[in-house]
């Protein structure tokens, strides 16, 4: 089923009537469980910090409107009229206090499903056990479960240890440390045992939730069969893909040195990597079998999990990325409330003799594997740069090699607006003292070919935004020229190779 596909216009059962709340739809999970709702025919809200991004992803039928979970005052339309609420929201992107924003954010909306008269929640939350010595993260995500009961709705808190699907954070680390490194570190959270499971049965395990009569809250464990460790798991992925990999254990590799490890090899960030492997310092394996006899799931293994996996990056058909959630880039700065100055801009044009379409397409392209078509290295040294100040790096890649959509991340970039063969907006996501822009304009010449325009736009915070600006800007005199004749070049090398 495409993206707008619409539903088969055919009569519900009265429990398909009741509308359902889906938040976290930009997120990986959300993403693929608002296809299935979409599918299902149920009547559907989705609510989002910036609709605007959201509203390109779902159908017409599809209700989008404006929460933030950390704004008690924009939840009460958002829950107005709901029976079932998925709640897939975290805050593990944000760099510090992320357990008190999960605290905060939870407690909102449990209050504001509580007026409302909310009957259910479905919440998917992190395995562990609650007497263990927890990480942060998974503390965190326990704590969230017991307040969303505070709400007086049935809470069904899933519980899952490592989610294995194409574009999945634990899948893309696995790939690529496995890709990269013919020698690996072998450092002793990688032998800690885990229950993965794959994303479709989470996503089955979430529909079903919506057959189950009401009744009390529960807890439920989910994973696939066999236990088995990250370094399993990569054993699995390194078997399916034919390659053999040389691992040297080692007694101690602090979770800080290991995110910047992976920061470096991985699209994981070091500040979310972090907070991952402190996490894998804890077992998380499933110890109660209450999902097997309640729900007709029946996972699969991490063999079939990963071969699935990997089927849908070898197709490119990967629906959504753990990078697709705003959140992912952390908290916006604000500079100590410092207002934003005056905006700075650079722009140049370039003509070229292809149609719009053809000059359009290098820039729809941009990033990830196609680079950024000048100063690879310079880039590569910007992102390790940021990574290590605790941004988001040069990493994340892109979702798609040849499709954008808005709210797509690209490396340390976030689509602000795509306006097909004629527009590409580009918000920048690295550490800034201020914001930034890189906007991309296609326009037809009279008498034939294009004008391509590309603007870089930086609003400075202060002294300290305009000192950086301009301390940069003989850098960017070339590398932003250099830039825009490499998307020339590759225009017109795409026109040609269109030709018969």
């Amino acid at each position: 089923m495409s993206e707008n596909d619409e539903p088969l216009e055919t009569p519900l059962p009265q429990s398909h009537n009741e509308r359902i709340l889906l938040t976290g739809a930009t997120g990986y999970v959300g993403g693929r469980l608002l296809r299935l709702l979409e599918y299902s025919g149920r009547p559907l809200r989705c609510m989002a910090r910036h609709p605007e991004n959201l509203r390109p992803r779902v159908s017409q039928r599809t209700e989008v409107v404006r929460g933030d979970v950390l704004q008690r005052d924009t939840l009460a339309d958002a829950v107005q009229g709901i029976h079932t609420v998925y709640y897939l929201i975290h805050s593990m992107g944000t760099s510090d206090g992320f357990e008190q924003d999960d605290r905060d954010a939870a407690c909102n909306f449990a209050s504001a499903a509580r007026d409302a008269g909310v009957k259910r929640i479905v919440y998917l939350g992190g395995l562990g056990e609650d007497d263990d010595e927890l990480s942060s993260h998974l503390r965190s995500r326990h704590e969230v479960g017991k307040v969303l009961k505070e709400s007086g709705a049935q809470v069904i808190e899933f519980r899952a240890s490592v989610i294995i699907g194409s574009g999945s954070l634990s899948f893309e680390l696995v790939r690529a440390l496995v890709r990269k490194l013919p020698i690996m570190l072998w450092p002793k959270w990688v032998s800690t045992e885990a229950s993965p499971i794959a994303i479709r049965d989470v996503l089955s395990y979430l529909m079903e939730t919506l057959e189950m009569p009401l009744g009390e809250s529960k807890i439920y464990q989910i994973g696939g069969p066999e236990p088995v460790s990250y370094g399993g798991i990569m054993d699995e992925y390194a078997r399916q893909r034919g390659l053999k990999r040389i691992k040297i254990r080692v007694p101690f590799l602090s979770p800080r040195i290991s995110s910047l490890w992976l920061g470096l090899v991985t699209p994981v960030y070091a500040r979310i990597g972090r907070k991952l492997v402190e996490g894998l310092r804890n077992p998380t394996i499933v110890t109660n079998d209450a999902a097997l006899r309640d729900y007709s799931v029946r996972p699969v293994g991490i063999r079939d999990a990963i071969q699935r996996a990997i089927q849908r990056e070898d197709e490119e058909m990967v629906e959504t990325r753990w990078s697709d959630a705003l959140s992912s880039a952390g908290r916006t700065p604000k500079w100590g409330g410092e207002a934003f100055g005056s905006r700075l801009v650079d722009s140049r044009t370039i003509d070229v003799d292809v149609p719009p379409e053809c000059a359009f397409t290098p820039i729809r392209r941009i990033g990830g594997d196609a680079g950024w078509y000048y100063g690879e290295w310079l880039w590569k040294i910007r992102g390790f740069m940021d990574m290590l100040i605790g941004g988001v790096g040069f990493r994340r890649g892109r979702r798609h090699a040849n499709n954008v959509h808005v709210g797509d991340a690209i490396d340390f970039w976030r689509v602000e607006l795509i306006e097909p063969n004629q527009r590409l907006r580009l918000a920048a996501e690295m550490k800034l003292p201020g914001r930034g822009w890189l906007d991309y304009e296609v326009s037809a010449r009279p008498g034939g070919g294009s004008t391509i325009r590309q603007t870089a736009e930086f609003d400075p915070a202060g002294l300290f935004g305009l000192f950086y600006w301009y301390s940069v800007w003989p850098l960017h005199q070339f590398v932003f020229a250099g830039m825009l004749r490499g998307v020339a070049k590759r225009a017109e090398a795409f026109c040609r190779a269109q030709q018969p």
